[in-house]
């Protein structure tokens, strides 16, 4: 019943963001930009301050950041996998799941409150990367840098990242006498922009009233691979990889949740801001999150299962 709350508190907004969209499309672009830039710092520090920055979390860092790292990897030593995917939008829709506006609500919703330190560091290291290859990505059509200009361009995209950003505001915060303050204040702004990156997901489908039928299942048919790997072999691996280095089972169902949520919606924000593949961004976001309704609760039954 509580993830179905869930979910019910989400469709309203995709559904406003629809409505706005039949009518002014456009408006997703323009909300793009500020997201980016003040949105995203302002919710992860929000969220890292409501949870606490002690070691657990960077445990659950960690292992996140070999989970997403190995996937990488697969993709990039296999041409046909790559050939496979396609585009830009939709390598990083096969790697990087909306953790922070639907996975941590879904593990608050079905995990105990222990878990949210677990959670908060997949999506700290998920946003991490996603906002340090994503721009890098999309700033150069080739989608490969070699040497020296690889690191240069790496290094200067996540030193200006928003999750950096966000985490360095939540660490300074942390060492401030107005610590309690500062977190209860944020903790709005953190949901705001949670309310207005679903709305941009809803604006962009609106925009896609004359898609017929005939479009939808072509779309499907050059997302397909995307949707499997993020929804089906992302968690696997993360499974794989707990049971190998014998996390508890707390941090292992966390961790699985977050592998388990549908394509970032940080994905449609790169591509809204760099103005390329909107359109295959949102559909993968939507046709995502919409399989994301049965796969997830599967997922966890499938978790206490092993259990």
């Amino acid at each position: 019943m509580l993830i179905l709350r869930l979910f019910s508190e989400l469709l309203p907004l995709l559904a406003l963001g629809y409505l706005i969209g039949r009518f002014k499309a456009e408006l997703a672009s323009q909300i793009a930009s500020p997201l980016i830039n003040f949105g995203i710092p302002v919710s992860l520090m929000g969220l890292l301050l409501k949870s606490g920055m002690d070691w657990r979390l960077f445990e659950a860092l960690a292992m996140s950041f070999l989970a997403i790292g190995l996937l990488i990897v697969v993709i990039r030593t296999f041409p046909k996998i790559r050939t496979i995917i396609g585009n830009r939008s939709l390598l990083l829709g096969s790697v990087f799941g909306n953790s922070g506006h639907l996975g941590i609500p879904v593990s608050l919703a079905l995990l105990p409150s222990q878990a949210l330190s677990f959670s908060i560091g997949y999506d700290l290291a998920s946003t991490l990367l996603v906002w340090s290859l994503g721009p890098i990505l999309f700033a150069n059509s080739s989608s490969e840098l070699k040497g020296r200009a690889a690191w240069t361009n790496l290094l200067g995209v996540l030193t200006s990242s928003p999750a950096a950003k966000g985490l360095v505001g939540a660490f300074f915060v942390q060492l401030t006498p107005w610590n309690d303050q500062i977190t209860s204040a944020l903790w709005a702004p953190s949901r705001i922009v949670i309310v207005l990156a679903l709305m941009i997901v809803g604006i962009r489908l609106g925009s896609f009233g004359s898609v017929n039928n005939q479009g939808i299942r072509n779309l499907f048919s050059i997302f397909g691979p995307s949707l499997l790997i993020k929804l089906m072999f992302l968690p696997a691996l993360m499974l794989t990889l707990a049971k190998a280095f014998g996390l508890s089972t707390l941090m292992s169902n966390a961790l699985v949740l977050q592998a388990a949520t549908p394509t970032a919606i940080s994905v449609l924000l790169l591509a809204e801001a760099s103005g390329q593949e909107q359109h295959v961004a949102a559909s993968l976001v939507a046709w995502s999150t919409l399989i994301s309704l049965a796969t997830i609760p599967i997922c966890y039954l499938v978790l206490q299962s092993i259990n």
